[in-house]
């Protein structure tokens, strides 16, 4: 409990007004200072309800306020009492046996009031030592308060932010689990993220189309059992194809009918040239005649040539002509054949040039749909890897995480396992208590042993070696004198009750003697003894009061002590 509410409950016990609206943490301010401190705890210690004066004493106090009649205290009353001298009312004297019984009455009641200020002083004193302890032990449990609160709340911080992670591990574990959840479920509330959750149903469709589309291309655009080389999946047969290579092309028959049709293309060009020749020839022949005829029909209408003349020439013209049909018949026999034929076997070359034309051109069509197909097979086969590849990275994937959460898993049951042992350990009852405990007490154990030479008090015999029998030894006896004491205190405090009763009763028999019914005060040198002797009793009531307080507290702390001393003996 901290100064401040224990000043509160003090305010509470001594019935303050308003009391119960206060709040205890407002008024540790007031415990700072080290004199507001000191006398604010002899408050909370010291200060009840006995101490409150009642709405009897106040109203009757007021009311002798109000009357107006003046009020002597301390001092100012000693003056007054000095001053006063006897007055000559008539009062009622006392005997001097009962005189004699007072003053024997007030002997016994200072020796009575020595032992008690000589116990007062004890008490006292030990009231000061036990405050100074309260003092000190309340410092040390104001600061183990505060190093308990700062320790609560690192700890409240700890666990707070143990408490965040593991919401945050929880919901992300959550949102792993939905990823991996059977994909049969709905969508919406199940998303595939994985490429294993998809269907292939309309990708492989759409994949037979394709291959069965290109199937029936090549079938319409190669030879027969093409499609046969299309379907298969081997490397080896996606190669150009040889369009001479024998086992596709023509056979011997188709060559050797090829070659005779070769030799009749010669013979038909020979024979075509001839004619071409001859034709020619006669062409440039007939071209030739008829310039030479218009050349000698001008000649002749120009000028008349005669007959020698005519003879002559035609003589010269008809030798020209037989060198020039030998030649001709030179050229006809003997060049022109061999020319014929050179040029027969050059025919070939434009033959075979076109015919390696087309069958080049066959095979750019041949290779450029070989390429086509090629490409749709290579992009087919590329889409399938590449299918392939990712499934097996997202399993390779997969693996790597199902061996993590392995770990994980066996991490945290190893981690329950040691949980569990240590949870067996603590509630185990062979660790809590020994089964052998040791009877003497370890010389490290300052506590006890103070507690022991605290309960043993002064005492020359020292043993070298404490146990717990002495300890309880010690314990019995200070709980012997305990009862004794507390005994002791009842006895005086019905004698200290019996005589307060008593001098209550001659209080009252004086004040009647003093006022004699009235109002004024008669006084006289007896009377001012009886004062004295009445305000020395008042004295030695409140030092009663003061004592009986102390020996309370007394008690309270000899109880205490045979508390911690069950405490420390268990």
């Amino acid at each position: 409990m901290s100064c401040g509410k224990e000043f509160v409950e003090t305010l509470k016990k001594i019935d303050y007004p308003k009391a119960d609206s206060l709040n205890g943490e407002d008024f540790d301010w007031l415990f700072e200072t080290v004199e507001d401190e000191a006398f604010l705890k002899w408050f909370c210690g010291n200060v009840n309800e006995q101490n409150v004066l009642s709405k009897e004493e106040l109203e009757a106090f007021s009311i002798l306020q109000k009357s107006g009649k003046p009020i002597l205290e301390g001092a100012a009353l000693d003056e007054v009492l000095k001053t006063c001298k006897t007055s000559d009312l008539k009062t009622s004297t006392l005997d001097d046996k009962e005189l004699e019984k007072l003053e024997v009455e007030v002997q016994a009641l200072q020796k009575l009031k020595n032992l008690k200020i000589q116990r007062r002083n004890k008490c006292q004193l030990m009231a000061s030592v036990t405050s100074h302890k309260s003092l000190r032990l309340s410092a040390k449990e104001e600061e183990a308060t505060k190093r308990l609160k700062q320790s609560q709340g690192i700890l409240n911080a700890m666990n707070t932010k143990i408490n965040n992670e593991l919401q945050a591990l929880t919901d992300g574990v959550a949102k792993l689990m939905m990823f991996f959840r059977h994909s049969n479920l709905d969508q919406g509330a199940n998303p595939l993220v994985f490429l294993s959750q998809f269907s292939l149903e309309k990708y492989l469709s759409q994949e037979e189309q394709s291959t069965a589309a290109l199937t029936l291309y090549t079938k319409k655009q190669f030879f027969q059992g093409i499609h046969e080389v299309v379907e298969s999946s081997n490397e080896e047969n996606f190669q150009l194809l040889d369009i001479q290579a024998p086992s596709i092309c023509d056979n011997q028959e188709i060559l050797e009918e090829r070659r005779l049709e070769m030799v009749r293309l010669q013979l038909a060009y020979i024979c075509a040239q001839h004619e071409l020749i001859h034709l020619k020839a006669s062409n440039l022949s007939m071209k030739s005649s008829i310039q030479w005829a218009e050349e000698n029909l001008h000649s002749l209408t120009s000028k008349a040539l005669g007959k020698d003349n005519l003879d002559a020439k035609i003589s010269s013209l008809n030798s020209e002509i037989l060198k020039l049909e030998e030649q001709i018949t030179y050229i006809k026999d003997k060049s022109l054949p061999a020319v014929v034929k050179e040029n027969a076997q050059l025919l070939n070359m434009p033959v075979v040039k076109g015919d390696f034309d087309l069958q080049i051109a066959k095979q750019d069509y041949y290779t450029a749909r070989q390429e086509l197909v090629l490409n749709q097979l290579i992009k087919q086969k590329a889409s399938f890897e590449l299918l392939q590849l990712s499934y097996e990275i997202e399993l390779r994937k997969h693996w790597d995480i199902h061996r993590q959460l392995e770990n994980l898993v066996q991490e945290l049951s190893q981690s329950n396992a040691m949980l569990r042992q240590r949870l067996e350990m603590l509630t185990d009852p062979s660790v809590c208590q020994q089964i052998n405990p040791r009877n003497t007490i370890d010389t490290k154990d300052y506590s006890t042993h103070r507690l022991y030479q605290l309960l043993e008090g002064e005492n020359k015999k020292k043993e070298l070696f404490i146990t717990h029998g002495n300890l309880e030894e010690v314990a019995e006896k200070l709980k012997q004198d305990v009862s004794l004491v507390q005994d002791q205190l009842a006895i005086s405090t019905r004698e200290h009750s019996f005589f307060l009763s008593k001098l209550n009763n001659d209080v009252d028999e004086l004040c009647d003697t003093l006022y004699q019914g009235g109002n004024q005060l008669l006084l006289s040198d007896q009377v001012i003894l009886l004062w004295t002797v009445w305000s020395y009793v008042s004295q030695l009531c409140a030092c009663t009061h003061m004592c009986t307080l102390s020996s309370g507290v007394a008690v309270s702390q000899v109880q205490i002590q045979g508390v911690n001393r069950a405490v420390s003996s268990s």
